[in-house]
């Protein structure tokens, strides 16, 4: 079994470690012979010993094996697989044009040179602003057989893609930072694609809902820091694994009943007025209605603000029977949030793991300032083990959901508690160990802040 340290074959010692581990595997099996003839391990490696060697190589690493020998002169130009990164391209200046003529001289050098297919090619150079040399870059991959593609623009404005990167119908996954997406007309969508990670990037509503649509087997799904579109009109019935913080006004699921991972977060408050929520509904119910089988669920930011927007149920009408790990940020003096958080628990009887986050605000609604204890109605939890408490300041709101799932929770194994500050850390714990537990094995741990 080949065994490497944590960066691969980064560096020199990799790269003749494991031609050592081979040489010895071979003596090992050769039947002993009175000549003693030196042989040229490097030079008579398989080939395919070579190309393992290569792709755990940053690509200037495996430029750099063609002095080793004739054999491995030009075996480099082979490799399927194409990074520019930070790590694989070393620029030594701090002059900005020198640095993007040096780094964009490479890239043609290493592309003119290349000979066969190329699977993967990634860009995500610190250093590397949108140049339109990644235009004809973009056009030369479109023409052959590229799956999966990654560009990071990290310094300057976004950078608008060229129509002939919707040409790449044989893309499995796609990663863009910092771009400009504006699809072609004929535009039909990605038919291979099965991962798609847009983040810092403009799009004007009809695309982005037509791209999503048009993925068929698209089944993870990453949207963070966007703009040029506020509706997140999610159709893709495959999808397994969606992944958004940003600001937008809502969202909605279509045909998505294989969803298993959601997190979720809303950046801004954005004032939802409770009786402008979707119908007599509310967005607790229009939210799960196309997620039956959701596995793990992180409500982050003001979402939970956006799920209370309306009617909030005691349970929903369908339970979300295999939800195994909730983590909600929540601002327990909010009446509205508590009650939606409750909905979340009772809807989900598997509930194994619970995270709650404190999002403290100044601001306590009329219906909080009455009394608290009306909404923690007894509710057993049978499956919840592991609970997690992070920034809380010992509020009488706090304390009592505390209490109230410490009495509920029969098979509690640990409930974890981070204040958010050791100003009241005493008082609260005292607090804690005066709460009755419902789990005779319950621990209870009390990190500092």
């Amino acid at each position: 079994m080949l065994v490497t340290r944590n960066r691969g074959f980064g560096d020199a010692w990799g790269l003749f470690w494991y031609v050592d581990v081979y040489q010895k595997q071979r003596e090992h099996h050769e039947i002993p012979c009175s000549l003693n003839i030196e042989v040229d391990t490097i030079s008579n490696l398989p080939g395919h010993i070579v190309d393992k060697i290569l792709s755990h190589l940053p690509l200037r690493d495996a430029v750099r094996t063609s002095i080793l020998s004739s054999k491995w002169r030009y075996r480099w130009v082979t490799l399927p697989y194409l990074v520019f990164d930070n790590h694989s391209v070393l620029v030594s200046t701090q002059d900005q044009t020198l640095t993007k003529n040096k780094l964009v001289s490479i890239v043609d050098h290493v592309l003119l040179l290349h000979n066969g297919p190329i699977h993967k090619f990634k860009l995500s150079h610190k250093d590397l602003q949108g140049v339109s040399d990644i235009d004809r870059w973009i056009l030369y991959l479109s023409r052959g057989s590229v799956k999966d593609f990654i560009l990071e623009i990290w310094k300057g404005h976004r950078y608008r893609l060229p129509s002939s990167i919707y040409s790449c119908q044989k893309l499995v996954h796609l990663e863009l930072f910092n771009c400009l997406l504006k699809p072609p007309p004929l535009f039909n969508g990605f038919k291979s694609l099965k991962s798609l990670d847009l983040q810092h990037i403009t799009m004007d509503q009809l695309a982005f809902e037509l791209m999503i649509s048009s993925c068929p087997l698209l089944e993870r799904l990453t949207l963070m820091n966007f703009d040029g579109f506020s509706l997140l009109n999610i159709h893709t019935p495959n999808l397994l694994f969606f992944d958004v913080g940003g600001v937008f006004e809502d969202v909605s699921f279509q045909d998505t009943l294989h969803l298993a991972v959601v997190s979720i977060g809303l950046y801004v408050n954005s004032g939802i007025e409770r009786n402008l929520a979707f119908g007599s509904t509310g967005n607790l119910i229009k939210f799960f209605a196309c997620l039956p089988h959701i596995q793990r669920l992180e409500v982050q930011s003001f979402f939970l603000k956006y799920l209370a927007a309306g009617i909030i149920p005691g349970k929903l009408p369908s339970p979300c029977l295999e939800l195994s790990f909730l983590s909600i940020r929540i601002n327990f003096n909010d009446m509205e949030e508590n009650l939606a958080a409750l909905c979340l628990l009772r809807s989900s009887p598997n509930l194994q793991e619970l995270e709650l986050l404190a999002r403290p605000e100044e601001q306590v609604t009329a219906r909080m300032a009455s009394k608290i204890s009306d909404i923690f109605q007894n509710f057993p939890f049978n499956q919840l083990r592991l609970i997690k408490i992070v920034g809380i300041s010992g509020i009488r709101q706090e304390l009592s959901f505390i209490n109230f799932l410490l009495a509920n929770t029969p098979v509690l194994e640990r409930m974890t508690v981070k204040p958010s500050s050791v100003d009241s850390g005493w008082d609260l714990v005292k607090e804690l160990l005066r709460f009755r537990r419902a789990s005779m094995f319950a621990e209870i741990i009390y990190l500092d802040p």
